[in-house]
């Protein structure tokens, strides 16, 4: 990778760096595989004048492609380059790497693939349940013997108004599915909660690889009466779909990059991993001193609603998604309230030097950048501020890059903190 001259504005002032984040200030510096130029400016605003913000392109779609396993949608999940990225500059193997936001576990998969011992934590029980099943996959031919042993023949009473999604053989054979689930419980083997993971998956989307006639896309469920809307726009009705089928399609993707030598790492890693169903302010299940990383994203300002969109896949599961305390804040006061109290506890896990890698997005149209936010909530906890990393897949010149469209929209861009112990 050679040198390039650095276009900047400001000085970075960080006399007190030292160690791996030293390194990766060096290489941000000069950083250019994908063909630009590292902007620096200082983060504004009272007191944050001296963190310096690095802007360029530092991964992309360009790259290879990321594991075929981490291809399970989920509502606001970053790409594993973003996790990978610092888990590779910050951390060395055998090290503990946490999420205490993990939603679809992207930061623990790529953790445990990159041979790091991982931890996760999310209020919502889908996430354990979403991850778990990628770490002990069971092979194809397992897969498809075990879906020839279920009968996908239901008798019993269905939600008629689920009918909006599904053809109604399809939905007979989803509740078959979902019977059979609940039925099994605490017997639930890797195979059986591989079938559960994938199908989960599949309920919903906008292509024939679903179970739902076309919706929105798959991180997400609509209401019925908004999928009557859908429907009746685009003249359509549910057609058949053959859930065994589909269930093995959808696997025989996700397994697709799967070698022996891999197999045996998530294996190994996997075993040790820590799965939390809690919040994530007390975990008392974590270690003091035992975290050399976090790479998290938190729920946002009233951007999300996990519980709506979640709702039919709760309903698979079995789960009431009203009894799930997911936070929902309006005010940026509550939120940084709340990430405060979670860089408490960060605090207390992280390693002497440790690091936090804290994901953010603009919100309201820009008015609201969240890294100004985090970094105050995150000194008060007791960690330092080292710098602001902004991933742009549209990279631009322009002299004010905080008053670009397409960052202050957060489309095809993130937004890292990071912190340090």
């Amino acid at each position: 990778m050679g040198r390039l001259n650095v276009e900047r504005i400001g000085e970075v002032a960080t006399p007190y760096l030292v160690g791996k984040e030293s390194k990766l200030i060096e290489e941000l510096e000069v950083y250019d595989e994908f063909g630009e130029v590292t902007r620096i400016e200082n983060l504004m605003g009272i007191g944050l004048d001296q963190i310096p913000v690095f802007i360029n392109e530092f991964w992309t779609s360009k790259q290879r492609a990321a594991h075929s396993l981490h291809e399970i949608s989920y509502r606001a999940c970053f790409k594993p380059q973003l996790p990978k990225f610092f888990i590779e500059r910050l951390t060395d193997e055998g090290d503990v790497v946490y999420d205490p936001f993990m939603g679809r576990g992207t930061t623990l998969l790529e953790a445990i693939i990159l041979r790091r011992r991982a931890i996760g934590c999310d209020i919502n029980p889908l996430s354990a349940s979403l991850l778990y099943p990628r770490l002990n996959p069971p092979t194809l031919k397992e897969i498809q013997e075990r879906l020839e042993r279920i009968v996908f023949e239901y008798d019993g009473e269905f939600p008629d108004d689920f009918t909006v999604f599904y053809h109604p053989d399809t939905l007979r054979q989803i509740c078959s599915l979902r019977r059979y689930l609940i039925d099994r419980d605490e017997k639930v083997d890797n195979v059986d909660a591989w079938i559960r993971m994938v199908a989960t998956n599949r309920l919903t989307g906008h292509s024939s690889g679903f179970f739902s006639v076309y919706t929105l896309p798959p991180n997400q469920a609509v209401t019925i009466e908004r999928q009557k809307i859908i429907n009746a726009r685009r003249h359509q009705e549910p057609d058949f779909r053959n859930i065994p089928e589909l269930i093995l399609k959808k696997s025989r993707s996700l397994l697709s990059k799967l070698n022996h030598d891999e197999l045996q790492i998530l294996r190994e890693y996997g075993d040790s991993t820590i799965l939390l169903t809690q919040s994530c302010e007390k975990t008392s299940a974590i270690g003091t001193d035992s975290v050399s990383l976090v790479v998290t994203s938190p729920p946002f300002l009233d951007v999300v609603d996990y519980a709506t969109d979640n709702w039919l896949r709760c309903w698979f599961n079995g789960i009431d998604e009203t009894e799930i305390p997911i936070w929902t804040f309006r005010r940026v006061e509550d939120w940084q309230s709340h990430m405060t109290f979670v860089f408490e506890e960060l605090k207390r896990v992280l390693k002497p030097n440790g690091y936090v890698a804290f994901e953010v997005g603009e919100v309201r149209n820009g008015k609201v950048r969240l890294e100004e936010k985090v970094i105050p909530a995150a000194e008060a906890a007791g960690l330092d501020p080292v710098l602001v990393l902004i991933n742009s897949q549209e990279f631009t010149k322009t002299s004010n890059c905080w008053g670009v469209d397409n960052l202050a929209k957060g489309t095809n861009t993130n937004r890292i903190v990071l912190l340090k112990n």
